[in-house]
Parts: C-alpha cells; sequence; structure tokens
C-alpha cells in the first residue's frame, strides 16, 4: 500500500488579521503648541488692567503720550538712551493712596520681554491729583527685546496692587541676538520639526486612521506658523501684536491646517497574516481522513520502472 499525504491549501481567507494604521504616537515638538496656545489665550484673557478705585493715570514717555501711541506713532525705547517718564495721577475716589512703584513693561502672547519696576513714594489725597517725572535707565533693552511690542506704564500701592494703567505701543530699538528674537528662532525650529514629522507620517502611512485625531495632529503646525508669523511681522515692524490681532492670525492658521488634516485621506491599510497562516506557509503535512481512497502515482512512461 502507498500512503499519500495531502499538502493542506494555504489560504488567505478567515485566518488573516488586519493592522489599522493607528499611527505612531506624536513626538513632543507636535504636542508644545496647542498647549503653549491655551496657556497665553488664559493669560491674556485672565489679566485684564485698567483703572480701579476711581483712580486714572496719564502718561508721557520721550514726550510720546502713551494713551496716543500706535504702530504709526510709538513709544521709542532705546538702550543706548535713558527713557524720560512723566506721570499724571488723578484720585477722584473717597480715600487716599500712596503710589509705591511705577512699572513699564513689554508683553507679546501673554509672555513680558521686558520690565522695569522704580520705586517711588507719591502720596495722592481724595479728589485731587499728582504729578511725578524721572528718567530710566533701558540700557538693558538690547539683549530683551526688538520690533514693535506692546506694553504698559502701571502704578502699584504698597501692597503691590496694580491701581491704575494705561497701554501703549512700544517700538524696541533693541538686538534681533535678543531674548525676542531667540525666542521667535526656536519657535520656527519648532515649527519645522512639526511639519517634517507630519510629512514623514504621510510619506509611510503613519497617521491615524481616525480623521479628528488626523485634524488634530496638522493643527500643530498650524499653530507653530501663526506664532512665527506674529514673531516674524512684530520683530520686522511690520505689526503690532497685540491679543486681539495675534489671537486671530494664530487661531486662523490653527483651524485652516484642521480643516486639511480632517479632510486628508485616509492611510492605507496593511494586511499581516497572523500567526496561524503563518504555521501554514511552513508546507506542514496533513495525513487525510480514515478511509479516503489511495491513488499510487502513475510511473512516467520511459522510465523502465516494472508494474506495479
Amino acid at each position: 500500500m502507498v500512503e499519500a499525504v495531502v499538502r493542506a491549501p494555504v489560504s488567505g481567507g478567515g485566518g488573516s488579521a488586519r493592522r489599522r494604521g493607528h499611527g505612531r504616537r506624536a513626538p513632543w515638538w507636535c504636542r508644545i503648541f496647542p498647549l503653549l496656545a491655551a496657556a497665553l489665550t488664559l493669560l491674556v484673557v485672565g489679566n485684564p488692567a485698567g483703572a480701579t478705585n476711581g483712580i486714572s493715570l496719564t502718561a508721557r514717555i520721550n514726550g510720546t503720550n502713551v494713551a496716543g501711541s500706535s504702530g504709526d506713532h510709538p513709544v521709542g525705547l532705546s538702550p543706548q538712551r535713558s527713557a524720560v517718564v512723566a506721570l499724571h495721577i488723578v484720585n477722584d475716589g473717597s480715600s487716599p493712596i500712596t503710589i509705591r512703584t511705577v512699572r513699564v513693561e513689554g508683553t507679546v502672547v501673554g509672555l513680558v520681554f521686558f520690565s522695569y519696576d522704580t520705586s517711588v513714594n507719591l502720596p495722592v489725597a481724595a479728589g485731587s491729583s499728582s504729578v511725578l517725572g524721572f528718567t530710566l535707565d533701558t540700557s538693558g533693552l538690547g539683549g530683551q527685546a526688538t520690533g514693535l511690542i506692546p506694553g504698559s506704564v502701571e502704578v502699584l500701592d504698597g501692597q503691590r496692587q496694580v491701581v491704575a494703567s494705561q497701554s501703549m505701543v512700544t517700538d524696541v530699538h533693541g538686538s534681533l541676538v535678543s531674548v525676542y528674537g531667540l525666542f521667535g528662532l526656536a519657535l520656527l525650529i519648532l515649527t519645522v520639526l512639526a511639519i517634517v514629522d507630519v510629512l514623514f507620517a504621510m510619506a509611510r502611512h503613519r497617521l491615524p486612521e481616525n480623521r479628528w485625531r488626523r485634524a488634530l495632529r496638522f493643527m500643530t503646525p498650524g499653530i507653530g506658523i501663526g506664532l512665527v508669523l506674529v514673531f516674524t511681522l512684530s520683530a520686522l515692524r511690520v505689526w503690532v501684536p497685540s491679543p486681539g490681532t495675534w489671537l486671530t492670525v494664530v487661531l486662523v492658521f490653527a483651524a485652516a491646517f484642521f480643516v486639511v488634516g480632517y479632510l486628508s485621506p485616509t492611510p492605507v491599510v496593511e494586511e499581516e497574516l497572523d500567526e496561524e497562516e503563518d504555521e501554514d506557509m511552513t508546507g506542514d503535512l496533513v495525513t487525510p481522513p480514515a478511509g479516503t481512497p489511495i491513488t499510487a502515482p502513475v510511473p512516467a512512461p520511459g522510465l523502465g520502472l516494472p508494474p506495479a
């Protein structure tokens, strides 16, 4: 009796398993921008400044009225010469106050890039006004900031509470190699890394299959481009990055890239054989069931083999 063996057929049907393209986790630089944007938005929204308790402030720096400053007529600040500050404080309240500190600072996207505190002792009686003038040493501005920067002049009491303030636009003649310039350069590097990461993920079909996750992944470089644009145009003195302006720019770029990510094509799904299919591919032999008729192989003619 001739024993025959039957090789089990290899099938790609029910034994195969699919591996979904969930995508790898986004690197750390892709997760910085959403957190940074959220934190800065809270800082801007949660820290309003203005007159309190009937105290009003009129300020002049280098002869320029702070209240009337703008991108076309900013308050000039230079590290090469000191700034002359003149204040007029009116107390329309019912209690006297004493001004202990005058603060001049510049803020962009919720971050303070230069700040000068000057200690004073200026009493202001109820229903009266007082004036104050002093010279502010701004020699350190060269390494702090440059360009058009929104700022403010604030007067504080003995408990370090702001009793009155006045917003302004400053033109800081500092260096590009300053804290402000280096911060913008760091944002540019992070943005480039985020863009490259998204492009590589697209090329390798490693983006998430879920449209919302894919949209959030695209939104990261959008936020970065918006912030880089804000700092670049400010340093080049093209515009003033006021809270309403820079928030609008960042949100527009974030929304645009979010939509692009949401509408991007779903990554290709790769198919992978499971362990059972791998075992079948090794060529395991299977014995046919009992009672199966077996036919002996017929020898090829001309081989000279004896008949069975």
